[in-house]
């Protein structure tokens, strides 16, 4: 063997080398295709933070962040329910029916974000005042494929129930 040629002294450090840099070499590339890039995510979890603290902060986070040909699906039975296909069309159909009967902005508390790849998860809370004066306070996931910054597919989880209580029970406000 050739560590019997090595002066002793040299043997166990050379050995130790040897077997260490085998096994790096071995296990990159075994797992280089599996991996997606950190950077993809670290952009994408920033980007989808940094929409929510300007929503906070008062923004608009449907102009900030999707895309505007977007496919946004709110899951569930309620009437609520379905796809909608660009943001128009998510907004006008989805957002507006509530949003036009708060009468302070939906002001969204993030608990986290993940991020795997082009996939963002947000779990959030809401709160905001009715047109009525009632509370309305709604926990939410959404689900983000993100291209290029922006959210082209979105899945939303939500207390629907809670959702329609205030559309149902509240008159929208006067523009």
């Amino acid at each position: 063997m050739i560590f019997s040629l090595l002066p002793d002294r040299l043997t166990g450090g050379v050995r130790m080398l040897l077997i260490a840099s085998t096994a790096m070499g071995s296990i990159g590339p075994a797992h280089a295709d599996t991996i997606p890039p950190p950077d993809i995510e670290t952009q994408n979890r920033t980007t989808v933070r940094a929409a929510f603290e300007k929503w906070r902060a008062g923004g608009n986070i449907f102009a900030e962040l999707l895309a505007p040909d977007v496919v946004w699906t709110i899951h569930g039975s309620a009437p609520v329910a379905g796809t909608y296909r660009g943001v128009e069309d998510f907004v006008e159909r989805a957002s507006a029916p509530l949003i036009s009967r708060l009468a302070t902005p939906l002001v969204p508390r993030v608990h986290h974000i993940w991020a795997d790849g082009d996939t963002v998860i947000v779990r959030f809370d809401g709160s905001a005042t009715t047109t009525s004066g009632a509370p309305y306070r709604n926990k939410f996931v959404w689900i983000f494929l993100m291209k290029n910054g922006a959210v082209v597919e979105a899945e939303a989880f939500l207390d629907l129930a809670a959702y329609h209580a205030v559309v149902d029970n509240n008159e929208p406000r006067s523009q």
